[in-house]
């Protein structure tokens, strides 16, 4: 089998469970925003270790969930198979666990922190903001009628938040906007 079907050459792209689209159509903007974070994920993950990563590795097997669920027709959403090609409210609260869990060790920032301060954080920052775009892009595909009782707009943006957390626990010191007066 080769990588290469030609099918795509006429700017189309497939869908799960059949069907056909153009490539910046809205449904393969969002999915593609979430195959980006996906990759951004993977990053932060090599540089990761031990629970973290494993943590990391789940929301990535996840993401191919919400993936799935954007990449099939609104006509053939009730094939979707929870946890499998659909997002679940159980994904959903399984982040805020974990981002009560990263608040109650590390704390909440009371200003906007300066991204930077190590390879970790740095990556774990660069997945933030891929999560947002993501989420951006899933909404507006939404918007059009895409999504229909999706549980994917509050998976996003609980994962974003869980993302800006995880960045505050592996930082070592934080660096706030303004710098202090000495």
């Amino acid at each position: 089998m080769k990588i290469y079907t030609k099918k795509g050459d006429d700017g189309t792209t497939g869908l799960l469970f059949g069907g056909r689209v153009a490539k910046d159509d809205l449904a393969p903007e969002a999915y593609g925003a979430v195959d980006e974070l996906v990759a951004a994920l993977g990053v932060a993950r090599s540089l990761a270790e031990g629970s973290l990563a494993a943590e990391l590795l789940q929301v990535q097997r996840d993401l191919f969930v919400v993936g799935a669920e954007i990449a099939t027709a609104p006509r053939n959403r009730h094939k979707l198979e929870p946890t499998v090609s659909l997002t679940t409210p159980e994904m959903v609260e399984r982040l805020e666990v974990a981002i009560d869990a990263v608040v109650d060790e590390v704390g909440m920032p009371t200003e906007f922190i300066v991204p930077g301060q190590a390879p970790l954080p740095a990556a774990l920052d660069v997945a933030r903001v891929v999560a947002r775009r993501a989420e951006r892009r899933v909404v507006a595909y939404a918007r059009s009628g895409g999504l229909d009782q999706s549980n994917i707009l509050p998976y996003l943006n609980r994962l974003a938040d869980y993302l800006y957390m995880l960045v505050r626990a592996a930082e070592t010191e934080w660096q706030p906007t303004r710098k202090k007066e000495l």
